[in-house]
């Protein structure tokens, strides 16, 4: 027992990972990782910034001890923690995630001056009045006209999407990246096929047929039957 080892260092292509122990103190495996790596890890004068990730399992850290063991690697010359991973997160966090996941929704009209926030995606059965807006974590799908302003994604969310029954958005918002909704002719206007807004691969949010959407966001249903 009194060989066990509570940090690992282990190489790789990429860096270096460094394993901590999870069934220890946290002040041993402090003391027992400024001493490895002042040992093991001895940095060139000329050597690059080296990346470290820290893996630590099913241990619990906080903001202060994860900025610790950043000052205590970065202490090595070259070498700075590029992500720490836990198994272990807090209840705050798990119900933010939990809120995240969850669709909203509402049956009526959002007028003109209202503003909608959710954390997750958002359903909205009516219609969006110019003036009115909806901003949400995640999707936002509007049975109904959008001629406000939707913004899917808005805690940076680029994989979000808008859907509406009838698109004639004053603006259009995925992320950090927005749309002015472009000019449409009255037979573009009068259209019922229901569209999407998406962000592409050249980083612009781009309106299409809502048939597109599988394959863009192939993602966006977990639901596995059919032949």
């Amino acid at each position: 027992m009194g060989n066990r080892q509570n940090v690992m260092i282990k190489g790789t292509k990429d860096g270096f990972i460094l394993k901590l122990d999870d069934q220890c103190g946290y002040e041993v495996l402090k003391e027992e990782l400024i001493e490895k790596l002042s040992v093991q890890y001895k940095a060139a004068d000329d050597q690059h910034v080296i990346s470290a990730k820290i893996e630590a399992g099913n241990r619990y850290l906080s903001e202060e001890q994860q900025e610790e063991l950043k000052e205590i690697v970065k202490s090595q010359k070259s070498l700075v923690v590029g992500e720490i991973h836990s198994n272990v997160i807090t209840i705050d966090f798990a119900e933010q995630l939990i809120r995240q996941r969850e669709m909203s929704s509402i049956a009526g009209i959002i007028r003109s001056g209202q503003v909608i926030e959710v954390e997750g995606d958002f359903l909205l059965i009516g219609d969006v009045n110019p003036g009115g807006m909806i901003r949400a974590g995640g999707n936002i799908y509007i049975l109904g006209t959008l001629k406000g302003v939707a913004h899917a994604g808005c805690y940076g969310n680029e994989d979000a999407v808008i859907v509406a029954s009838q698109m004639i958005p004053s603006q259009l918002r995925i992320s950090s990246l927005l749309n002015r909704a472009p000019d449409l002719d009255v037979n573009e206007q009068e259209s019922h096929e229901m569209e999407c807004a998406y962000i592409d691969e050249t980083e612009q949010i781009v309106v299409d047929r809502l048939q597109v959407l599988r394959n863009v966001r192939p993602d966006i249903t977990n639901y596995r039957g059919g032949i």
